[in-house]
Order: structure tokens, then sequence, then C-alpha cells
């Protein structure tokens, strides 16, 4: 891409959540990494304050406009408001294909210049996102000119979000036993279960939760496994013989689950990085567990017609196309392995061998997590690509 500078101070990001805290997850990071890194004036509108408050407990859900570390978040509550050329960014950004209100696209469109217009689309490992990263898209009907950014595990894409001083931030905390220690005494936990194997897990409600549990709990080895408020409460709770509260635990077993509060994105990343196995799901925590450097284990975002298998698949062809034990898992894990149901090992054998493969496996992802920081980190590649549009536009005058 082009190293040219961007000729912008201000950013619109547009954010309707849908996967509860994927969405605000990567908006949110986003916005605090534009403005933190790159000095540049950022303004998040989101659809649903109560969500963005899990994982950012600063938020305030009964206000029209906030400032929270420098970003301001306004609640985004129609698409009838009405916007002038003065309330429009030099960049606009649309999460994942969400309209933005038509009111302040006819005020873009009345601009000179116009802003840079942009969705970010969702993280896919498929072959066909590299032909259609950056492609541009005209209006029907304004002169405005939409592009599309996507994500990706290739140079051919916009890279991974991942922020500038991350690398030395988790290298720092996992080489401080004590710190790791210390943060998981936070929860309760026991030096028995600090020493055991540690599991977090974040999955949606339909993950097959139970069935890992007996495994787990059957096993050979001691395993804790952590498990965020809200998460899994059906099996969690029927595990527990209670309701699944922050500070609640119980061992059955060599399994002993957990429960923890709802964590601020800095204290989940923490976690992550603790944790000898992640279980993550969506896009935003899926993003986390790889620079965690540790195993995990993905739980798609649910699609019709099982579309999210043919990611999933995708995924593991080029991130474990040699681990056969982290393949079934996953494919377990997503209710994917639906072809041949009367061959499929039990739980108790794919957790077996995950746990056997799990050393080569921890060493795959080191080696998969510097492949992606050789393509860079998504917001500096974003506005290189916004910096040779603006050029474009200065040369050619379109």
């Amino acid at each position: 891409m082009s190293s040219n500078k961007i000729q912008a101070t201000s950013l619109a990001l547009f954010c309707k959540v849908v996967d509860n805290f994927g969405d605000i997850g990567i908006c949110w990071r986003l916005a605090r990494q534009l403005q933190q890194e790159h000095g540049i004036a950022v303004t998040l509108w989101v659809d649903d304050l109560r969500s963005f408050r899990r994982i950012c407990p600063e938020v305030l859900t009964d206000v029209e406009v906030q400032e929270i570390l420098n970003v301001t978040v306004r609640h985004w509550r129609n698409q009838d408001e009405v916007f002038s050329v003065d309330d429009i960014a030099d960049i606009v950004i649309e999460f994942f294909g969400c309209d933005i209100p038509p009111g302040y696209i006819s005020a873009m469109a009345e601009c000179q210049p116009r802003p840079v217009w942009l969705n970010l689309e969702g993280l896919s490992a498929e072959a066909w996102v590299e032909g259609c990263h950056t492609l541009p898209s005209s209006h029907p009907r304004l002169p405005l000119t939409k592009h599309f950014f996507f994500p990706g595990f290739t140079s051919k894409t916009g890279g991974l979000l991942h922020e500038s001083a991350l690398e030395e931030l988790r290298g720092q905390f996992q080489a401080d036993q004590d710190a790791v220690a210390d943060f998981l005494a936070r929860f309760g936990g026991a030096s028995t279960e600090i020493a055991s194997l540690n599991v977090s897990l974040f999955c949606y409600p339909h993950a097959p939760v139970a069935a890992l549990f007996e495994a787990w709990q059957g096993g050979d080895a001691p395993v804790t496994c952590l498990v965020p408020e809200g998460v899994a409460t059906e099996a969690v709770g029927a595990f527990l013989s209670e309701e699944a509260k922050p500070g609640v635990a119980r061992t059955r077993g060599a399994l002993t689950v957990r429960v923890l509060p709802f964590v601020a994105q800095p204290d989940y990343d923490r976690l992550l990085w603790a944790c000898d196995l992640n279980f993550v799901r969506g896009e935003d925590s899926f993003v986390r567990a790889h620079w965690a450097g540790k195993p995990f284990i993905w739980h798609i975002y649910p699609q019709e017609k099982n579309l999210h298998h043919v990611k999933l698949r995708a995924f593991l062809q080029r991130y474990s196309a040699d681990f056969e034990s982290v393949n079934a898992l996953s494919l377990r894990w997503n209710d994917a392995d639906t072809e041949n149901v009367e061959e499929r090992a039990s739980w108790p054998a794919l957790w077996r061998q995950f746990q056997a493969d799990m050393p080569s496996i921890a060493r795959r992802t080191a080696e998969w997590r510097g492949q992606l920081l050789a393509n860079g980190d998504l917001v500096s590649n974003l506005l290189r690509f916004v910096g040779s549009l603006q050029a474009e536009v200065e040369k050619t005058g379109v």
C-alpha cells in the first residue's frame, strides 16, 4: 500500500451491535488506537450502550454524548437525524455494512473535499477476501465512493487489530509468574487451581459445554475453567448446582469451574495471557487469542445455511492444517463434523489427543503470531490506504 500520509484529523465510526460484545469490542479497540497512536479525533456512534458498558465500565447508558479516553461516544438512536457538512468527519467508517444515517450520507456528498468512506468488513480467512479488499463501490445517486476494507490473515488484506505496545505488555506479563498468579488470585482461585491447567471459556449459548465439562471432569489432570458471568449459564449452572454468579466455584472430579465477573478489555487480554488454553468466540476475543500466544479454540458466530462452517474450515486450513487434534476439537465444538457421525471420536478421546498435542500447538501458535505480525496492524494499514485515496484525489481532482 501507499506510504502517503493522511490528510485527516477527524473520523466517525458507526457500530451496530449484533454480536453482543464482538462488534463493539472491535470498534472500541479501533477507536482507542486511532486516537491514542495516531492522534485522530474519533467519534464512535453506537446503538447499544449497555453492551458497551460491559466491556468499558466508564460508559454511561443514559447520555447522548460522552467523552471516554479522549474518544467521543454518541448514542446512535435512529436514522432520521439531520446533518450539515460541519458534522461530517474526514474519514467515515461503517462497521460490517451497517446502514449509516441517510442524512449523514447526504451531507457527505456536499463536502469539499469529500470524506473517505470505508466499510470495515468482518474477519474471514476465505481466499475471496484478498480479491475484494479495497474494492470501490459507487453510490447509486450521489457522487460518493465507498471502499471495502477487509481484516485478514495475509499480506493481501488489512491485517488484524494490534496496538503498538501489545507485544511488550504481553511479554512482560507472561514472563512474571508472580504477576500471573496474582492476577488469577484476584478472582478467588486457590494455589491448587492456579497450578492446574487453566482454561478460559467464552462461547455462545449453544456450545456443547456440558460434554466438554464431562470430559474434563473424568480426566487424569486437574483443569480449572474460568467462565465470565453470563456465558454458558445453563451448563455452568448445572455443573455448579446453583446460579452462576461471580465468585461461585465448584470442583467435581478433575474439574473446577469458577465464575468470573465480566471484565474490561485490558483485563480480558490478561486473562487470555494467563490461561494455558482459551476458548473464544466471534471476532474480537478470537483476534485477541491470536496475540495471547496460547492454544485456542474458536466458537464462530452462527450464520444461516451453516456458512460459518465454511469460514471455520478456511481458518483451520491456514492455522492448523497439520494438527488433527485442533481441527477435530474445533469442528466438534462448532457442530461442523456432521459427516460420518457414527465414526466420530468421543469427547474424552478428543480432549486427550488435544491435551497431548498442546506443547506442539503452542509452538505453532507462536509461529502463527509471527506471520500475522509481519502483515502489519490493521489501523496502520487502513490509514495508509486512506492516505493513498486522498493522494489520488489531490492528483486527479476526482
